[in-house]
């Protein structure tokens, strides 16, 4: 069963002055886009401005997104300086984004790094990862580790050190080892709530105010495979 975020049951993993950060639900959006559906933005908006009273509109900026039907690690800044520097330690990839993944078949390696080049179409919504640079591609880069072996699957652990779009979904598919439930890039069937086995499980940063180092984890999503990681 799907549970889209509410303003009532919104997992917020981190809140203070200047962020809040959000544990993201299969098939939360985290921004508006032409489905028309009511986007995470949005929902945070409304658990704020009724927690703290706030009459008018309430500032929220969306410093980076995560695909629909992923989970975990949403942030947004509720001040415009810390959009702003935010936004900078991500461009600047000053930040340490860990991410879960489950996969059907298993890697060739226990751990190794993936280098690819990213070739966006915008037409369908995908990325094809190419072994060498082709027109319009862009570098992408991931390591990951094989944390567990289950009885049909594998969990393995990412570490991104470049943010392309549908960057661990195209990289993983190309070495044949599409993610649990996404039929975009290979799997065979999907999962019943729509979602991909893909979950933003870390993030670690300076607090762009505070400058204190910032650790967050999001718990995993209520399902069999993922409780027995």
């Amino acid at each position: 069963m799907k549970i889209i975020s509410t303003k009532n049951n919104l997992q917020v993993l981190h809140e203070d002055n200047h962020l809040i950060v959000v544990n993201k639900r299969v098939g939360d959006l985290v921004q508006g886009d032409k489905t028309g559906d009511k986007p995470l933005s949005e929902v945070v908006k409304e658990y704020l401005k009724e927690k703290y009273n706030k009459p008018g509109e309430v500032f929220l900026g969306i410093v980076h997104r995560l695909d629909r039907p992923t989970t975990g690690i949403v942030v947004f800044a509720r001040t415009s300086k810390a959009l702003t520097r935010m936004n900078e330690l991500f461009s600047n990839r000053e930040t340490k984004k860990t991410y879960w993944a489950v996969v059907k078949n298993k890697p060739e390696k226990p751990q190794a790094q993936l280098v690819h080049y990213l070739k966006r179409n915008e037409k369908n919504n995908t990325s094809k990862a190419h072994s060498k640079e082709v027109p319009d591609s862009k570098l992408a880069s991931l390591d990951y580790t094989i944390i567990k072996e289950l009885t049909n699957y594998f969990a393995l652990e990412i570490n991104l050190h470049t943010g392309r779009h549908h960057q661990i979904r195209a990289q993983l598919a190309a070495i044949n080892c599409p993610i649990k439930g996404d039929l975009k890039y290979g799997f065979d069937r999907s999962n019943p709530d729509g979602g991909i086995h893909l979950h933003a499980r870390k993030l670690v940063f300076v607090h762009p105010v505070s400058k204190e180092p910032l650790s967050i984890t999001a718990p995993v999503p209520d399902d069999v495979i993922w409780k027995a990681i």
